[in-house]
């Protein structure tokens, strides 16, 4: 590929190698930094002697990679404070959990849960001793207390708890992604144990909280309502908390959910309206270099307040490099730029790499820049409104082929009219986000007038009706559709070698985009013949019994949920799409089931189990039965006994008990997750 011969995407594609390699095989810090500096010492001599002799061997290139390789190892244990003997999880044991006095830092201020308010908290203190190291802390809801604010400190006794592991198959892994942001450990804590501290430290993510909380105080003044408000803390604030699920949803089924994460898109439009404002500056002495200074500082100003996530990051860090370069009249290749953001946000934070943001804004930017010329170029219409239009929609078009496979992976549908929503609001963007900053600089300043205040409301509004109305066009939302990461990689193999085919017709591009299609074909075949067969699962589901009997393609489920379809959990969704199952039929629950060889039997709270000479391999309990667990299991001799959601946990522990007197496998759903009987 031409594009590796630019030497910054290449040592990018190393430091990404080693950020992999450092976080799946979990390298002891000590081995990467000898390594390390033992390559980089070796290094430098190959570097000043191939300097001189205006020379760069394939040895030096091959030292050089390694050692931005191992660079990128480094990295990731550099950053992980469990490496470091000041962090938490030095000074705490989860299995002998017991109260401790902590002192802890609010870091960030989370969306709600229907019972507890969320936290990302920086611990300070435990029991005296100093320490580091983040957790997520839940507050009881109280309407007597505020919440809290950031950089906020409080002195409180409590027990550290691991983050529960999800208990069915193919669930959103929740205690992984927080692993990724190094928090291990969550708290549970009520307002009146809180003892606040008063300190005069402050950090910027403090002070950005603060100046977003005085916007906010000067906005409530105007009569917005709570959902106009919600998307304008979103849209200029970089803040997505209060936005309600119907909205959120409406924006993420109409293909639009981007314009609401503060990215490439809105610090753009940024960036060109501050060129505009500070224009004159131009016209002093040094005035160029004084506004580049200006526009920098005042990206990364826009990129605090916006909370500083990994699009916003990645965004303004880019178009700095932008901004510098075309201050010093330097030639700027928009791919060595991609790269140089890249390398420079994954060494100050390599776990970005893993953030789903992250990946969806550098695959979009990628492919804008190289499929949108080719697609652009198809038509050149005459007319300057038909031509903003006709270009926003190859932007559009080449942005979703740059994240449809990794949309699919994450997120299993796609919005069909996508390019709707887009070619009606992008076109508009500009004006909004431009109209919006002049709301809120004349709203801290008391001079915006209510008039104005009323229409950007109603703009708003008119957005969100706009999407609310695309979203329910349902026949046009592909959902719950299974995509494995073969058929990312694949599917990107098809991508690039369709854009090699547009940009140059040629023989070996096509026999590549053809081989490209049959390892499609393959990963089709692969995953057909992988899929599980016959297995009996026993899913976890609180209250209640949801059970689901895979045979081939095809899955039967039964439950006791009443008028709620099981069929439509997510549940039962999550397992079907990770298993690639087509079809899903609903029966009720039966007391026994024999599956081949095996025989499971069910016992609920109608205690009917009066069954002689019948040895059951499993044995399931639901429904709190009020049972004599020895004499069953002296009557029926199962071999297995398996509790599940729908059970008491007084009754649980009870069994649990016995069994591990009697040294029978006894599996309790809420504890170990959904049990799975191949058969």
């Amino acid at each position: 590929m031409q594009l590796l011969n630019f030497t910054i995407i290449k040592l990018t594609v190393c430091l990404i190698s080693g950020i992999l390699l450092g976080f799946l095989l979990n390298i002891p810090l000590d081995t990467s930094v000898y390594i390390t500096a033992i390559l980089v010492a070796v290094l430098l001599p190959f570097y000043f002697i191939a300097k001189e002799q205006f020379i760069k061997t394939n040895w030096f290139g091959i030292l050089s990679f390694s050692t931005m390789i191992c660079i990128g190892v480094l990295t990731i244990n550099l950053h992980n404070e469990k490496n470091f003997n000041n962090h938490y999880t030095n000074q705490i044991s989860t299995e002998n959990a017991s109260l401790r006095t902590i002192t802890f830092r609010v870091k960030e201020v989370l969306k709600s849960g229907n019972f507890h308010d969320k936290y990302v908290i920086d611990l300070l203190e435990i029991d005296g001793y100093k320490t580091t190291g983040k957790s997520l802390l839940n507050i009881q809801k109280d309407t007597l207390y505020h919440t809290l604010k950031v950089d906020e400190i409080f002195i409180s006794k409590t027990v550290f708890k691991n983050i529960r592991q999800p208990l069915n198959p193919h669930q959103f892994n929740y205690k992984s992604y927080l692993e990724k942001k190094y928090i291990y450990h969550q708290l549970f804590v009520s307002n009146h144990s809180l003892l606040k501290v008063s300190s005069k430290a402050h950090t910027v993510f403090g002070f950005a909280d603060n100046i977003r909380n005085y916007i906010n105080y000067k906005l409530k003044g105007y009569n917005f309502s709570l959902d106009e408000f919600a998307i304008i803390n979103a849209l200029l604030l970089g803040q997505r908390q209060d936005i309600n699920k119907e909205i959120y949803s409406n924006y993420t089924n109409a293909g639009a959910i981007h314009i609401l994460a503060v990215s490439g898109l809105h610090v753009g439009i940024v960036l060109i309206i501050l060129g505009l404002v500070l224009k004159p500056i131009e016209r002093f002495k040094h005035g160029k270099l004084i506004k580049t200074i200006l526009l920098v500082v005042l990206l990364w100003c826009f990129a605090l307040i916006a909370g500083l996530s990994a699009s916003v990051t990645r965004a303004v860090t880019m178009f700095s490099i932008i901004t510098i370069a075309i201050n010093l009249k330097r030639p700027t290749n928009i791919y060595n730029t991609l790269a140089i953001s890249m390398f420079i946000l994954l060494l100050s934070k390599p776990m970005f790499l893993f953030d789903v943001g992250f990946q969806l804004s550098h695959l979009a930017v990628f492919a804008i820049i190289t499929i949108d010329p080719i697609m652009y170029k198809w038509w050149k219409p005459k007319s300057k409104i038909i031509d903003l239009y006709w270009h926003t929609l190859t932007v559009t078009l080449s942005a979703q082929l740059g994240v449809i496979p990794i949309s699919l992976y994450y997120f299993h549908q796609f919005p069909g009219l996508f390019f709707i929503s887009n070619l009606i609001i992008i076109p508009f963007l500009g004006l909004i986000l431009g109209l919006g900053i002049l709301v809120i600089v004349l709203a801290v300043l008391n001079a915006l007038p209510q008039f104005l205040a009323n229409f950007y409301g109603r703009i708003i509004g008119l957005m969100n009706d706009f999407v609310g109305w695309i979203s329910k066009q349902e026949s046009f939302l592909l959902s719950d559709i299974a995509f494995s990461l073969l058929y990312v990689f694949v599917s990107y193999l098809i991508i690039i070698h369709v854009a090699k085919l547009l940009k140059n017709w040629h023989y070996s591009n096509l026999k590549y985009l053809l081989i490209s299609i049959i390892m499609f074909q393959g990963v089709i075949i692969y995953t057909n013949y992988n899929k599980p067969t016959n297995a009996f699962v026993i899913f976890h589901k609180n209250k209640h019994s949801l059970i689901g009997n895979v045979i081939h393609n095809k899955m039967i489920v039964a439950d006791d949920l009443g008028g709620f379809s099981s069929v439509k959990t997510s549940i039962i969704r999550d397992y079907t799409v990770g298993n690639h199952i087509g079809i899903i039929e609903k029966d009720s629950l039966e007391s026994v089931y024999l599956l081949n060889n095996k025989k499971l039997f069910i016992i609920d709270s109608l205690e009917v189990y009066n069954i002689k000479s019948f040895e059951p391999d499993y044995l399931l309990l639901r429904q709190s039965p009020k049972i004599n667990l020895n004499r069953l299991i002296d009557s029926i001799k199962p071999k297995y006994i398996i509790a599940d959601g729908s059970n008491y946990k007084s009754y649980m522990n009870t069994w649990k008990i016995i069994c591990k007197k009697r040294k029978l496998p006894f599996h309790q759903t809420s504890k170990k997750g959904a049990f799975i009987i191949r058969y």
